[in-house]
């Protein structure tokens, strides 16, 4: 299995068809139904479709997209962390999900200051965004401990509500 990068504890990779069953877990968790949205991907068909028309075509548009995060401990898949492209924003957005087990052990901090190194070092990226539903305290927290910066409230194309954009300076 190729990794992208690895922290301490934790590692991170790209989906694969094969991930099926998790893709329905985390899109089906309480914590992506709330503040993410759902996404209806009830089935293995749903959750196929998906990954091709999400992860994987972005990997091969932009050379990245979100990847699973993998527990080194028992490779176990916790999450998903990455970069993501949106239609409306000239830079890329970094996105991160864990399933409810794994919330609150410093894990997302962790890889996701990972993929904010990955994307000045590797991928040559000069800024970064985070988009975070304005309710999730939890989320807020962590883009600002990473260093990003509230912008602006901002509408992503096909999303009723309005969200929170924050920047970062990566160069």
């Amino acid at each position: 299995m190729k990794y992208l990068l690895e922290t301490d504890r934790l590692r991170l990779r790209e989906l694969t068809l094969d991930d099926t069953a998790f893709v329905i877990e985390l899109l089906n968790s309480p914590g992506w139904l709330e503040f993410i949205g759902d996404r209806n991907v009830r089935t293995e068909a749903q959750a196929r479709v998906y990954l091709e028309d999400g992860p994987l075509k972005s990997y091969r548009e932009f050379g990245y997209g979100l990847c699973v995060i993998e527990r080194k401990e028992d490779d176990r898949e916790i999450g998903l962390c990455g970069l993501l492209q949106r239609s409306n924003l000239d830079h890329p957005d970094l996105g991160y999900a864990l399933l409810p087990d794994f919330a609150g052990a410093g894990y997302a901090f962790e890889i996701a200051a990972a993929t904010r190194t990955y994307a000045a070092e590797k991928l040559s990226v000069t800024q970064l965004y985070g988009i975070v539903n304005p309710e999730n305290a939890r989320s807020i927290r962590l883009l600002e401990k990473l260093g990003f910066a509230y912008l602006r409230i901002h509408c992503l194309p096909g999303v009723e509500r309005e969200l929170a954009l924050y920047g970062l300076h990566l160069a």
